[in-house]
């Protein structure tokens, strides 16, 4: 075990995304992604500190396809922040779809943070929408209640998970990714994208075991 890796009190596990629109059988499936739901239930527990996202949109939201006559799911087009991939409509308030998985068990979580509620603009992160400087107020929390470094697990490893992992380093919280307890969509070579930025960053990949390998005492 790295000894830099040992959990402490000032570590936090953010777990990103486990909903049901996100799993197998959900609007915006990702591959196998209800497999990290018993692995972060298991991470959890060598974390004082948790916070989970939720993905939260109004109906009509600007990333929907549906919102956008003759697109289709998974299509770019440009917007006042940029390019945006179009998805199929997900995780719509007040649905079934956007609620956590009962499956996920994790009591002593402290925070609910719910993200991407803005109709005219998307977020991947947990810390910004995708403009890159609306904040979402997580980084004021997080100094606040004096925790210094985030470790992520959940979906998708290639968006939400990515996009919170480098916003965390980018503004002062060293970032973790816990690899095996997350899934990837893998749109258009997102995935592979995912690594190189992740990587240029110098945010590392973990395993599980290392993870609990690194339990604090």
């Amino acid at each position: 075990m790295s000894k830099s890796l040992e959990i402490s009190d000032r570590d936090v596990l953010i777990v990103v995304d486990v909903q049901y629109d996100f799993c197998p059988g959900g609007q915006l499936a990702v591959p196998r992604g209800d497999e990290v739901i018993a692995p972060i239930n298991d991470i959890a527990r060598h974390f004082r500190h948790v916070i989970i996202t939720q993905d939260w949109h109004p109906p009509g939201h600007l990333s929907f396809a549906s919102s956008h006559p003759g697109r289709k799911p998974h299509e770019t087009i440009d917007v006042f922040y940029g390019r945006q991939i179009l998805w199929p409509d997900h995780c719509v308030q007040g649905t079934r779809g956007a609620e956590l998985r009962e499956e996920l068990d994790i009591p002593h979580a402290e925070l609910i943070i719910r993200k991407g509620y803005h109709k005219n603009i998307d977020s991947y992160s947990v810390f910004f929408e995708n403009d890159r400087r609306t904040p979402t107020g997580l980084a004021g929390y997080l100094r606040e209640r004096g925790l210094q470094r985030a470790f992520f697990a959940g979906l998708a490893l290639d968006f939400c998970v990515r996009y919170s992992a480098e916003d965390a380093s980018r503004i002062g919280f060293p970032a973790v990714i816990i690899e095996d307890a997350c899934r990837a969509i893998d749109v258009n070579g997102s995935l592979d994208e995912t690594r190189r930025s992740i990587s240029k960053l110098g945010v590392p990949f973990v395993s599980i075991a290392e993870v609990k390998a690194a339990q604090a005492e």
